[in-house]
This record gives C-alpha cells, sequence and structure tokens, in this order.
C-alpha cells in the first residue's frame, strides 16, 4: 500500500500519451480533478482555469483527468477532450488521458487518493465527475470537494497551502 507521502513515486498519462512521473509536482499545490464534457459541471472548466491563471505563479497546479464512468459523460476521445477543453474554456492546465476513478480498473493514482481522503470509512468512492482533491506541498492530501463545489469555494483553502 502507498504512503501519505508516495503521490510523487506515480507515473500518469498525459493527454497526448507521455508518460510523466508526479514528482514533477514536488514544492507544488495540486488540485486534482475527474472531469467530463457533458456533465452538468462542466462550467467549471472555466473556474478551474481562472483559479490556475491567478495562482499558477504561486505554485498550484491542476491536474484533470477525464472520466467516463458516470453515465457516459465523456465518451470522446482523447484528442476531442483536449480540442474541447482548449477550444471552448481556454483550458491551460496539464489535462491526462482518460481514465476510470472507481472500481476494478481504477487508475491507481485515483485508488490511492480515495484512500488517503475517504468520504467515510465505508465510502471512498468518487460520487461525479468534477470532485476534487486538494495536496499540500510535500503530496499530502488535504482537502477532498464534492462536485458542486466550485473553486472560488475552496479558493482561500488553497491560498493558505501556497503560503505554508
Amino acid at each position: 500500500m502507498f504512503k501519505m507521502s508516495d503521490f510523487y513515486k506515480f507515473k500518469v498519462n498525459k493527454i497526448n500519451g507521455k508518460e510523466i512521473e508526479l514528482s514533477e509536482y514536488k514544492n507544488k499545490v495540486v488540485l486534482v480533478v475527474n472531469v467530463a464534457s457533458k456533465c452538468g459541471f462542466v462550467k467549471q472548466y472555466e473556474n478551474l482555469e481562472n483559479m490556475y491563471q491567478k495562482y499558477k505563479d504561486q505554485g498550484l497546479v491542476i491536474l484533470g483527468f477525464p472520466c467516463n464512468q458516470f453515465f457516459f459523460q465523456e465518451p470522446k476521445t482523447n484528442q476531442e477532450i483536449l480540442s474541447f477543453c482548449t477550444t471552448k474554456y481556454n483550458v491551460t492546465f496539464d489535462m491526462f488521458e482518460k481514465i476510470n476513478v472507481n472500481g476494478k480498473e481504477a487508475n491507481p493514482l485515483y485508488t490511492w487518493l480515495k484512500e488517503q481522503m475517504p468520504w467515510t470509512a465505508r465510502a471512498k468512492n468518487v460520487k461525479w465527475n468534477f470532485e476534487k482533491f486538494l495536496l499540500d506541498k510535500n503530496g499530502n492530501v488535504k482537502y477532498r470537494f464534492e462536485s458542486k463545489k466550485i473553486p472560488e469555494e475552496f479558493e482561500q483553502e488553497v491560498v493558505n497551502l501556497i503560503n505554508e
């Protein structure tokens, strides 16, 4: 099993297929979000991009992981997802290949995130698209936000972690 500091040991594929190590994000505040283009919360791409632009120079990174597990709300290919995000919402934060966030096929990163910050002792699964995990500069999960919570509602938590 992974430990809290093991966030940086994971490898994931960017949306262009290039594998990276999450150690590239050491000493950064990291917001991990599962996203979907046909989700009712899709306009949060704009909120996320605004937050990213506001705080990227202070050490915030946002990692978007498309997911099609919730009523097939992300049927697009990785290339179509990237085109959609950049064209419609001007997304410049890092996007990754489409993954599963729950179940036996869940990406190991998400299995680890859910173990670090479960909703309850019995409920660990991601409930919906645009659920968010906020990690400190040491790779520790500090907060988990439900889908409906927009970035402006947890901006102070981001600022606090940036200033730690």
